[in-house]
Formats: structure tokens, C-alpha cells, sequence
């Protein structure tokens, strides 16, 4: 957070499962989130009982995160990113087979395998999956210092270096997405670019963010993992925001579940079943 957003703030820093007093009524747990290190949803909980709050999360268990461990509640606010059945992601070690191919084939055809991903989360699950590889790997800078940040707190990683234009080739380079192109794609003579995201599974994908290849690897839950987080919570209500929120509410109704959508008109379903007996 220091390093995100720079400037004076007062800090009260508990560790996960720690139950703290937040007002006379309520009081606060951290449960891990499983998005990025350190990633927390919120428990609030009190006398009218438990609301869970989850911010990013995914239940999968990544590389370079604590594993996702969310708590019963009552009422459960859930991220929905990727809210619609099409958004199922393969397993990982899947996706990381095809990147490290991709990128062993880049450097044996005299290309330089650039992947673009987040600096904070994606950038380290990647460098943690890349250690079969066998190849030297390059960092952007920003990716460099979020990247320390992991390692002060435990994070073991292959060996990398910071992006220098003059000694590239043979390297994979992991950098932020670009816009046009700036930055240190100027700087490598003959790059072969993938994606590294949950949207790479849209079709399409490569000619929207302008690559040659596409990863479908997420720091998010995917479709079936949302589904499988109300199941572990057992709300009595559920409450949806970001991304496919209204289309995931209605899907939850349909399945039976009290859900709604934070700051959308939800257009509740109304039962038009045939009574029996009514042709």
C-alpha cells in the first residue's frame, strides 16, 4: 500500500483471524483472500450477526498467495468479475505449460517473449510459474519493486533482473500492459507478445490487446470458483458488485439464493409456470 499509494495515513495492521473491536457494536476479522500476498476480505460481525465483505479474491490457490479462507456469514458482498459461465478458466498448471512453450519457442526462433501482466499479483504468480522455463527473465521496474515487497515477506522466485535494453536477447521480459506502443516494447528489436489475463478466454482477445498470444490466467475467481464461495459461506443474502454482477445475481436466484446487485436495477424473474392441468 505504501509503495501503491504514497502519503500520510494512520495504519492499524491486524493479522488474519484476529478479532478487533471496530465500533461499541461491530467488530472486524481478516480472512486471506487469496489475490494478491496479503489480500483480505472483511468480516464485520455484531449483534444482527456476520457480513462478509470479500474484495478481490479467488479460491484457487496461487503461487504466490495465501490461500483463500473465507468464514461463514449471514450476508455475503461478493466481487462478480467474471460472473457468466463462459468465464471457466483451465487448470494452471495447463496455462503455465503453454507460456513456458511459448516462450522457449520465441527464443529459439530469435524473438524476445514479452508477457504482459498486472505488476502487483500477476507479474509474481508468473515469475513463479515460469521457473520451469530454464530461461533468464526480465522484469519492467514497477513489476521490480512490487516484486521485492513479495520476497521481504517470504516469497521464493526463480532468478530475474531488471529490464535492460542492451543485454534483452534471450530473455523473457514481464512488463505491464502497454499503451501504443511505449515503454520497453520500444526497446526490443523483435518481441513476441502474449496476454496474460482472464479475458484472454474471449474471443478475440490477441487483436484487442494487440499480442500474438493469449494466457488465461486470473488473480479473480472464475465462474465456477463464485459459485463455490456461496457455498462455503451459506448466506442468507447475497449482494453483487463489479463486472457481471446483475447477470450472476440472476443466476443465484435461479438457484435459489436471496441475491441482488449493489447499484443496479436488478430485474427480479417472475415464476410464469403453467399450472398443471393448463394447456
Amino acid at each position: 500500500m505504501r509503495i501503491r499509494r504514497p502519503g500520510q495515513r494512520i495504519e492499524h495492521v491486524l493479522p488474519f483471524g484476529r478479532t478487533e473491536p471496530l465500533t461499541t457494536d461491530v467488530a472486524v476479522t481478516l480472512h486471506p483472500a487469496g489475490h494478491i500476498l496479503g489480500s483480505s476480505m472483511v468480516e464485520f460481525s455484531g449483534a444482527p450477526g456476520r457480513l462478509l465483505y470479500t474484495g478481490d479474491f479467488k479460491l484457487r490457490r496461487g503461487l504466490a498467495a495465501e490461500a483463500c479462507a473465507p468464514p461463514r456469514a449471514d450476508v455475503l458482498v461478493m466481487e462478480t468479475t467474471f460472473g457468466l459461465p463462459k468465464y471457466e478458466f483451465p487448470p494452471e498448471t495447463e496455462v503455465f505449460t503453454d507460456m513456458v512453450r511459448f516462450c522457449q519457442d520465441a527464443v529459439t526462433d530469435g524473438k524476445v517473449p514479452v508477457l504482459y501482466c498486472y505488476s502487483l499479483g500477476k507479474t509474481q504468480e508468473v515469475l513463479c510459474g515460469l521457473a520451469a522455463a530454464g530461461l533468464p527473465i526480465m522484469l519492467h521496474p514497477s513489476a521490480m519493486r512490487l516484486t521485492r515487497i513479495y520476497q521481504k515477506f517470504g516469497v521464493a522466485f526463480p532468478p530475474y533482473s531488471e529490464f535492460d535494453r542492451h543485454e534483452v536477447g534471450g530473455h523473457i521480459v514481464i512488463c505491464p500492459p502497454p499503451h501504443q506502443k511505449s515503454g520497453i516494447l520500444r526497446h526490443i528489436p523483435a518481441p513476441r507478445t502474449a496476454i496474460v489475463s482472464g479475458w484472454a478466454l474471449d474471443s478475440g482477445a490477441i487483436y484487442r490487446f494487440k499480442c500474438d498470444a493469449g494466457f488465461p490466467l486470473s488473480d479473480h475467481a472464475d465462474y465456477p470458483d463464485l459459485l463455490a464461495m456461496v457455498e462455503k459461506v451459506q448466506p442468507r443474502r447475497i449482494l453483487t458488485l463489479h463486472g457481471y454482477a446483475r447477470e450472476f445475481a440472476r443466476t443465484l436466484r435461479e438457484r435459489g439464493w436471496e441475491a441482488y446487485a449493489i447499484g443496479r436495477e436488478d430485474q427480479l424473474d417472475l415464476n410464469l409456470a403453467t399450472p398443471a392441468g393448463c394447456n
